[in-house]
């Protein structure tokens, strides 16, 4: 059945027998997923973590649907940015100048935190909380989501707050990676200007990102005097990234606002790419698809090699009932970028809903490239089951179920799955292997949680 509706939302209750401080109401995290906008970051903060030594294709990106301006790192190479510092920053430079700030976190190994937290909790223990949830994320293209509730009390602010000298640290490293990636640092001093006489409010009232990065009069002087002194003060950002910005922001708030906030904002006299984009995502959520898809044959026609307007296309008319009618799009969106896991499971999905044993093999061969590409989605492995299922691949399917009962942390499940499936493969084999593999691993999650 087709799901006309924004979110795919799942709830995950984690028990930690005390492994946070405190028994207050827990926490509420919702992560989001989206091929443009991820790729948008990754680009933003490509150059950065190459400037840094980090190689880009290891640091993982999570959105979070949050009002707020917050940014954060945790677990290593693991970067987290609210919705809400997407939305109100002023350009790609904010962004830009916020990823720099906390690559030089990553760089500089300031995830260790203060004593009393750190005996608590560990970076490790915080993230498995929250990519725990992010697994669960459907893998879809669009926005969809994944809420985790219940739990004891997660103390974030205290375990994600960094002290004044790693704030000036960071802030340091920051204006070094842009300078070496010859851009302006103004953006970053134009975000903490945002936030500058936050820390005189009550911590009840104040910014996220000012209770968690300490502000100070004298980093935002630091910042003023770098951007005195650079040769790269003057340079502008690339129009291909003020358009790259313009859209994300466009998209999240069509996608996260009330529809009809939405068609205020973007009015119909607005002839931009933007506009028409948010308007198209508006009328899609309204139900008012043939609106929708006319105004992206429009965007189409002036942009025919733009994977996301085919891929939102593909998405309506999925959405709409039209499993065949997407296929097309969809199509169309994968072969523009094949290396998107999202588009690639989508597309899938897509091939198993039309009910056409003939596009099975072409499903599978979707479903694998985005297991590959994403091993750690349990809805895209659920998917691929479904494929091999369809398609009399028994053995394939119940071992690909096992492997999405794995990452949901369903451990007697999975060794339900395994035992049902070893004796199908060859001893040596590479699924007979997988199946070793999977067991030794839920074995000794087990016995810890014992």
């Amino acid at each position: 059945m087709i799901r006309r509706i924004f979110f795919l939302a799942a709830l995950l209750c984690f028990a930690f027998s005390g492994a946070f401080p405190g028994t207050a109401k827990a926490e509420k995290l919702t992560f989001i997923r989206d091929s443009e906008i991820e790729n948008t970051i990754r680009l933003f903060a490509a150059p950065l973590f190459t400037a840094a030594g980090v190689e880009p294709s290891t640091v993982r990106i999570h959105l979070i649907k949050d009002r707020s301006l917050n940014a954060f790192v945790a677990g290593g190479l693991n970067l987290f940015i609210h919705t809400g510092l997407l939305i109100e920053s002023e350009s790609a430079g904010q962004v830009i100048g916020v990823i720099a700030h906390e690559t030089g976190h990553i760089a500089g190994g300031h995830l260790a935190r203060s004593g009393e937290a750190m005996e608590n909790a560990t970076a490790q223990t915080i993230l498995s909380w929250i990519l725990g949830g992010a697994m669960i994320i459907g893998g879809r293209p669009d926005v969809g989501s994944v809420v985790i509730q219940g739990g004891e009390h997660v103390g974030l602010r205290g375990l994600l707050a960094y002290t004044r000298t790693q704030e000036t640290s960071a802030d340091q490293a920051a204006v070094q990676l842009l300078d070496a990636t010859g851009q302006s640092a103004k953006g970053l001093m134009e975000f903490m200007e945002k936030l500058e006489g936050q820390e005189l409010l009550s911590a009840r009232h104040q910014n996220p990102y000012a209770r968690t990065h300490p502000l100070s009069s004298e980093r935002i002087i630091f910042l003023r005097n770098h951007i005195g002194k650079s040769a790269y003060s003057g340079v502008q950002t690339p129009p291909e990234m003020v358009e790259m910005h313009h859209r994300m922001q466009a998209k999240l708030f069509a996608f996260i606002e009330p529809t009809s906030r939405v068609l205020r904002h973007f009015k119909e006299s607005d002839n931009s790419i933007e506009a028409r984009y948010a308007r198209a995502i508006a009328y899609h959520r309204k139900s008012e698809f043939k609106t929708a898809i006319d105004i992206l044959d429009g965007l189409i026609a002036e942009r025919p090699n733009d994977p996301y307007f085919h891929e939102l296309k593909g998405q309506v008319l999925f959405e709409s009932g039209n499993a065949l009618d997407a296929l097309p799009p969809y199509q169309k969106a994968a072969a523009l970028l094949p290396d998107s896991a999202l588009i690639r499971l989508d597309l899938g999905r897509v091939q198993i809903a039309t009910e056409d044993p003939g596009l099975l093999p072409g499903a599978i061969e979707n479903l694998r490239t985005a297991v590959r590409i994403e091993p750690q989605s349990p809805f895209a492995w659920r998917q691929l089951g479904i494929a091999y299922g369809l398609s009399g691949q028994i053995g394939l399917s119940t071992l690909a179920r096992a492997e999405e009962s794995y990452l949901r942390g369903k451990d007697e499940e999975t060794l339900h799955h395994l035992g049902k499936v070893e004796a199908e493969f060859p001893r040596g084999s590479r699924e007979w292997l997988r199946i070793q593999d999977i067991r030794a691993q839920v074995e000794q999650r087990m016995q810890k949680k014992k």
